[in-house]
């Protein structure tokens, strides 16, 4: 509402300016400054508007997989986990590494992140998909150029709103030391879970929590969202089977190249939208693709 009514006092200010220029009585300047600030936010609006699932609100939590390729791949998966990392900073939001598979020379076999703020889910479901890095290898002494995928997978972290009925027969349980980088135990007791779903096939895995029965409880937070993320998932499908001129969801498919040589572009493959100074979004910028893929996504819910 606050949002809303500030719209409304913008256009009115724009309005009364206007016209006090045209009858000479106001600046020119002042009626730019009120048109650009009434334009600002009601893009801003609208670009908000593009959040209207229950679900948008909730923290969102984002798990990043490296690809085949070794040491290059998990490298590029430990560079996304960063640029995440910063995004979710530039946020406000309270960013927490819930686990992280170290790779064996560099980089990382795999992570999960949880992001609390407004909208986090909203905004960083934008993400989930495969992103592909084209580069100089570091890690190759001929200096030629590699291609590398890391998967992206966001689901929302569901609150006591949202049921989600789990029978505790479906569930094996497996407990482990909690390690950081280079294999150093962080703990001298089993502290760190690891659950799968035998219906479902999920695995989650949690360290976080320094008592095992804090990383118990997550993890089935965690499960119970992943369920709840794969039945909003089932629901999207049949809706766009019933419209073969909307894009299907292809998870797997990759969303975004970020080329770094021969020439420097990152290109989101969905919407089109590209920028050529690709340092600002490894270091978190990521608004303006973020942006381009919802508001796609609200013009083909519309068409």
């Amino acid at each position: 509402m606050k949002l809303y009514e500030s719209v409304e006092s913008a256009v009115e200010d724009f309005a009364v300016l206007f016209d006090f220029w045209k009858a000479g009585e106001g600046t020119e300047e002042e009626t730019k400054e009120a048109h650009t600030k009434a334009l600002a936010l009601i893009e801003e609006a609208e670009f908000k508007s593009t959040l209207n699932q229950p679900e948008d609100e909730l923290p969102g939590i984002v798990q990043i997989n490296s690809g085949a390729g070794g040491t290059e791949s998990q490298d590029w998966a430990e560079m996304l986990m960063r640029m995440y990392r910063m995004y979710g900073e530039k946020q406000g939001w309270s960013v927490s590494e819930l686990d992280i598979q170290q790779g064996e020379a560099a980089g990382i076999k795999s992570a999960t992140m949880q992001f609390d703020g407004p909208f986090a889910f909203g905004f960083l479901k934008a993400e989930s998909g495969v992103h592909r890095l084209v580069r100089i290898s570091p890690f190759d002494s001929n200096a030629r150029r590699h291609t590398s995928f890391a998967s992206v997978y966001v689901y929302p972290l569901i609150d006591d709103t949202i049921q989600i009925e789990v029978n505790p027969a479906d569930i094996e349980w497996a407990f482990f030391r909690s390690g950081g980088a280079g294999g150093q135990n962080v703990n001298k007791v089993e502290t760190a879970v690891r659950l799968t779903h035998k219906p479902s096939g999920i695995i989650v895995e949690c360290q976080q929590a320094r008592t095992q029965g804090e990383n118990r409880e997550k993890a089935m937070t965690m499960l119970k969202s992943r369920l709840y993320e794969e039945e909003m998932r089932k629901r999207e499908a049949i809706k766009n089977a019933n419209n073969a001129s909307k894009k299907k969801i292809e998870w797997g498919s990759q969303i975004r190249s970020y080329v770094f040589h021969p020439y420097k572009m990152i290109k989101d493959h969905r919407t089109d939208y590209e920028v050529g100074n690709i340092q600002p979004v490894m270091d978190g910028e990521l608004d303006g693709f973020i942006k381009a893929y919802l508001m796609n996504e609200k013009e083909e819910e519309n068409s």
